[in-house]
């Protein structure tokens, strides 16, 4: 990704460039290293960039929390920040690529986007880590009475996903580059027809990053429509039983299994597993009720929280745990004698938000975005405007 590596300078420097910056906007320091956030807003975005110091050489590069999808944004930035400062750049990755077919916003939804949107078509359906995109692009050319949300975490793949809806002509799909595990809070009970989770990671070190989960069968059920199902497709032995477990565990559910089905479109990843003869299994989850509508508009606003002298010395340095839930100040960024940026974590422990906190003594907000509409992030939400009000000796 973008980054540019730059002759050490001193780095104080950068404060006295804000006001005459075209594009910066505030710069603040770790309390426990010299790492250093500087704010960006550029072409309609808003973002952070990193600078990391190093005896050699200090590292200019993007801030993976806050990062904006379109890369050249990206690129632009750090070459605008590098020339205003004046530094000297010893190696660089942000060359412009003209090649490359502009990313439409008209089908790039972020996840904000969900809180008020008009659903253009009656029918939708949704695509779980989308990967190479070629089952989502099949899918969209043959149904185009249907809306295909695709939802992919790793960037590279949804800028080539958005790139081909372009080339292909393409308009009933929406791009969201975001977990899925939090997503699906954001859609309205009854509305899918299906929900694709294709070849999803196994995880098995770590299965808490699984997919495939209790809650996330149970948003499932809830937004897919009366016969509407789960489509779950894999090569692992060990997610197939795991999805099974899963699956059986719920008091009332139909399920249906197959075993070396072949579809009508297979990805080169999919070849390469029925060359080596590896098995492919697909689990169906129907849901047969019809869901109550559940979703209310969450407030996120920090009414009346300001930044107070000495809060940064009052949070907790530890993890705070609550029933479901847990927030978690990471690190802590000064800017001046009344400004504190702060990395967090919080929500539920199997799909956790990962923000920043902007506190100034004329407010307090979510930088850049606010967490996902969630029942857990609002509760997580309320401890941590509890902790941002705490007074001295508390």
């Amino acid at each position: 990704m973008p980054h540019l590596k730059v002759k050490p300078f001193d780095s104080s420097i950068i404060a006295t460039k804000i006001d005459e910056s075209t594009i910066m906007t505030h710069v603040s320091k770790a309390l426990n290293s010299d790492d250093i956030l500087i704010g960006i807003e550029h072409e309609g975005e808003e973002f952070l960039l990193q600078l990391k110091a190093d005896e050699k050489a200090y590292l200019l590069k993007y801030d993976k929390v806050t990062r904006p999808l379109k890369v050249n944004i990206l690129k632009e930035a750090i070459g605008k920040v590098a020339k205003e400062l004046g530094l000297e750049v010893y190696a660089s990755n942000i060359a412009i690529s003209s090649t490359k077919a502009l990313l439409s916003s008209k089908y790039f939804k972020k996840i904000e986007d969900f809180v008020e949107i008009e659903y253009p078509k009656k029918k939708v359906s949704v695509e779980v880590g989308f990967g190479s995109g070629k089952h989502l692009l099949y899918q969209a050319h043959k149904n185009p009475d249907t809306l295909f949300i695709g939802l992919e975490i790793h960037t590279p793949s949804a800028q080539q996903v958005l790139k081909q809806i372009e080339l292909q002509n393409i308009e009933n799909i929406w791009v969201v580059n975001y977990d899925a595990r939090l997503f699906l809070e954001m859609l309205p009970s009854n509305i899918c027809q299906e929900i694709f989770v294709h070849f999803p990671v196994p995880w098995d070190k770590k299965p808490q990053r699984r997919v495939i989960s209790k809650s996330f069968l149970a948003e499932s059920m809830r937004v897919l429509d009366k016969e509407g199902r789960l489509e779950l497709r894999t090569d692992s032995d060990n997610y197939f039983w795991y999805a099974l477990e899963t699956f059986f565990a719920v008091p009332k559910t139909a399920v249906e299994i197959r075993k070396n089905e072949a579809l009508e479109v297979t990805s080169k990843y999919e070849a390469r597993w029925l060359r080596q003869e590896k098995d492919i299994y697909d689990v169906y989850v129907q849901c047969n009720e019809i869901s109550t509508q559940t979703r209310e508009k969450i407030d996120f606003n920090f009414n009346g929280v300001i930044y107070t002298h000495g809060i940064e010395e009052r949070l907790s340095k530890e993890a705070l745990v609550y029933d479901g839930y847990f927030i978690h100040f990471e690190r802590l960024f000064k800017s001046d004698a009344t400004m504190l940026l702060i990395k967090c974590a919080f929500g539920s422990f199997d799909r956790p938000e990962h923000k920043y906190i902007l506190l100034t003594q004329e407010g307090c907000r979510y930088f850049v975005s606010p967490p996902v509409q969630t029942k857990v992030n609002l509760l997580a939400h309320q401890k941590l405007i509890e902790q941002l009000t705490l007074k001295e000796g508390q």
